[in-house]
């Protein structure tokens, strides 16, 4: 969430900026903030005018009764009353202002970095590097919805069968692969020095709204309404809410936690072979790295994250390249994004497995997630950063694609202690 503050004092540069994400109605959202913000100051001052004038009269009123004086003491007790009921009308004047000045703030998306290019869709994307070589395969080469009914390995029908689309079930070598890897991206990321955390896979509202899901994403959520809960779409959401509300010792920073969790979404896409078998899904397996720190850290914490990620995929040997989106294709909460992309051989197309964001200050506002840079000094807000490390469906598309032999399908060195199989088929 922005700061009221800050768009007041660098109106036209927040303009400038939503602008760049080819906001629409920013204009308009941003004065009416201003507006609402001004109300509210100006109902705070009369607030707190007629609430010392009131506490002023209650002493005068003391001492009158004390010396006798009950006329004038009576008289004073109506101002009093007038002022208990203007205090009233005041302060729900006052709490309504404030309630619509926090949705019209929900409204608004972050303000993009400067480096940020100016486009407007997935075309407009820079592509900042590549890694590795695309390989060649046999002109019979599969894509992965055939390769995994040929090795009985991931079924939607079943999934349909017990849940719907877009709940594959995952079976024998199919099964015991989504565990090699969440186990692998697991002990790799503690190893870069994350610390493991096991989360709930349901959340609160308020939890929605902290981490900007809510509302911007609601009609993308699973929501449990009889319990007024909501299925997680990423690890995110459950794992920089520990947070909220707090206000974090100085050498408590950096925090680094990683976690596994299945993650849900509605929304699984449109219609076509670009979203077919494991390329989009209701519910997927994802390990989720997530940073808070300093702001003068967090650029360079978010270029350590990338690097992170970029070691997983080239430990899994997987051509990957990397994205800086641009401000019509960034996602509501982010100030700047790196997408990274693995070729996908059969397809012949580049898939997304991994999005990795600076939130900069805008889930924190939101959060109430502080830090005291010195002893008895002032709060500020801390910066929150996260990445997918890794999502698994198109990772395990891009492995059984890419690997493919008459012989079967030979997976990389490093996963076959975790697998306890080199190979499926054969």
């Amino acid at each position: 969430m922005l700061q009221v503050a800050v768009l007041k004092e660098n109106t036209a540069a927040m303009l400038a900026a939503l602008a760049k994400r080819h906001y629409p109605t920013a204009e308009a959202d941003v004065q009416a903030v201003l507006d609402l913000d001004q109300r509210r100051r100006e109902l705070q001052t009369s607030h707190d005018q007629a609430q010392a004038e009131a506490n002023e009269l209650a002493r005068q009123i003391g001492g009158l009764m004390k010396s006798g004086q009950k006329a004038e003491a009576e008289a004073l007790k109506v101002r009093t009353g007038e002022l208990k009921q203007q205090t009233k009308t005041h302060s729900d004047e006052l709490a309504d202002t404030e309630q619509l000045l926090q949705q019209l703030l929900y409204k608004l998306p972050n303000l993009p970095h400067e480096s940020v290019p100016a486009g407007r869709g997935a075309d407009d994307n820079e592509v900042v590097r590549e890694w590795g070589t695309k390989p060649e395969l046999a002109a019979d080469a599969k894509p992965h919805w055939d390769l995994i009914e040929q090795y009985d390995i991931i079924d939607f029908a079943l999934g349909n069968k017990i849940t719907g689309a877009g709940f594959p079930v995952y079976k024998d070598k199919g099964a015991r692969l989504q565990r090699a890897l969440i186990n692998f991206f697991l002990d790799e990321a503690r190893a870069a020095g994350y610390t493991e955390v096991q989360v709930p896979i349901l959340v609160n509202e308020a939890s929605g709204y902290g981490t900007g899901n809510l509302p911007d994403k609601e009609g993308q959520m699973y929501h449990a309404t009889a319990d007024d809960l909501y299925l997680i779409p990423t690890a995110e959401v459950p794992i920089t809410n520990l947070y909220r509300d707090d206000i974090i010792a100085t050498e408590r920073l950096p925090i680094r936690n990683t976690g596994y969790t299945p993650c849900f979404r509605r929304e699984a896409g449109s219609w076509g072979a670009h979203v077919r078998g494991l390329n989009r899904l209701h519910q997927f397996d994802k390990v989720e790295i997530v940073h808070i720190t300093q702001p003068e850290n967090s650029y360079a914490a978010l270029e350590v994250m990338v690097a992170h990620i970029e070691m997983l995929l080239q430990k899994l040997e997987l051509p990957y390249r990397v994205l800086r989106l641009c401000g019509g294709d960034m996602g509501f909460t982010s100030a700047l994004t790196y997408d990274l992309e693995v070729w996908s051989a059969a397809q012949q197309r580049w898939l997304e497995v991994s999005s990795a964001s600076n939130f900069e200050t805008y889930q924190a506002n939101r959060l109430k997630l502080r830090y005291r840079p010195e002893a008895g000094g002032k709060t500020q807000l801390l910066h929150t950063l996260n990445g997918s490390a890794l999502a698994l469906p198109r990772i395990v598309a891009a492995l059984l694609e890419n690997n493919q032999t008459a012989e079967g399908i030979r997976l990389p060195e490093v996963l076959h202690s975790y697998c306890g199989f080199d190979t499926i088929g054969g």
